[in-house]
């Protein structure tokens, strides 16, 4: 990946979920990762605080390092995008932490797991209520400046925080990752600024609204009834899961969708979204 584009209009990879609780086998993540890279994808989102356990800091870093490292040729042009500014303890909570110190010190510690010169993608997982946001993100200039890592994001930010770091960043800045999907709209302020300044936008959680069912199985038939999504699934002959990653796209030209996968099948049908197109009348009806 070169230059300061992402790949907006496809699907990302979310990988939290090959570490977190429930995570699947390692054997079982690897090939989640490898069949998102032969269906595509060319954006794998992690963290440092991706893990189960205490002493399991890095986690998912590792285990996308190790992911591409076994997958061969074909990963130079794959952006891995990581964060920095949170944590987890290992009960299930989480914490954060943006003093620039520590910002400093993730960054390095997720290069070395990554085995990389420089991140491609390093974004502010979360600002610190106990720290002025304006510090954590002159951290991420000075990283960007030392060549620690290339491009800079935000996420769980709201529009007065993106403009600060507009000003701060300038064209280092080209993303934001917030919460949003059919079910969880608050956030469409920043997707439209990131629509009008260029910046990425990258939907975490964005199934929320479809049911489990279609999420854990997209392979699964689409039943009776239902949400809209179910409806234009079934006329479409696809998963629910692939038309609400589809409305996303629809959304704006900047978005870039990373749902999160445990399964090859999974990432396989989430990756297709980028090839089903719905209709004027079909967005009407799903919303939004």
């Amino acid at each position: 990946m070169t230059g300061s584009r992402l790949p907006v209009g496809t699907i990302g990879l979310g990988a939290m979920p090959l570490s977190v609780e429930g995570r699947p086998g390692e054997g079982q993540a690897i090939a989640t990762i490898h069949a998102a890279l032969d269906a595509g994808v060319r954006l794998i989102d992690t963290a440092d605080c991706y893990q189960w356990h205490a002493d399991e800091l890095g986690h998912n870093e590792r285990l996308v390092a190790r992911a591409l490292a076994a997958y061969g040729s074909g990963t130079a042009e794959v952006l891995v995008a990581s964060k920095g500014g949170r944590g987890r303890p290992g009960d299930g909570s989480w914490t954060v932490n943006g003093r620039p110190e520590h910002l400093r010190r993730a960054a390095e510690g997720s290069a070395a797991r990554l085995g990389v010169a420089a991140i491609g993608l390093y974004q502010l997982h979360k600002p610190d209520p106990e720290v002025p946001f304006a510090e954590s993100v002159g951290a991420l200039r000075e990283l960007a400046e030392a060549g620690t890592i290339r491009l800079v994001g935000l996420s769980n930010v709201d529009c007065e925080q993106i403009r600060v770091a507009h000003e701060i960043l300038g064209e280092r800045l080209v993303s934001v990752q917030n919460r949003f999907s059919p079910a969880h709209q608050v956030t469409r302020d920043t997707l439209d600024l990131c629509a009008s300044l260029g910046l990425a936008f990258m939907p975490w959680s964005p199934l929320g609204g479809i049911s489990p069912s279609a999420v854990d199985d997209p392979g699964a038939a689409v039943p009776a009834g239902g949400t809209p999504f179910h409806a234009v699934a079934r006329a479409h002959g696809v998963s629910p899961q692939r038309v609400c990653l589809a409305w996303h796209l629809a959304q704006a030209p900047v978005v870039l969708p990373i749902p999160g996968a445990r399964r090859p099948a999974s990432i396989r049908d989430s990756a297709a979204a980028s090839l089903l197109r719905l209709s004027t009348e079909e967005l009407a009806l799903l919303g939004g």
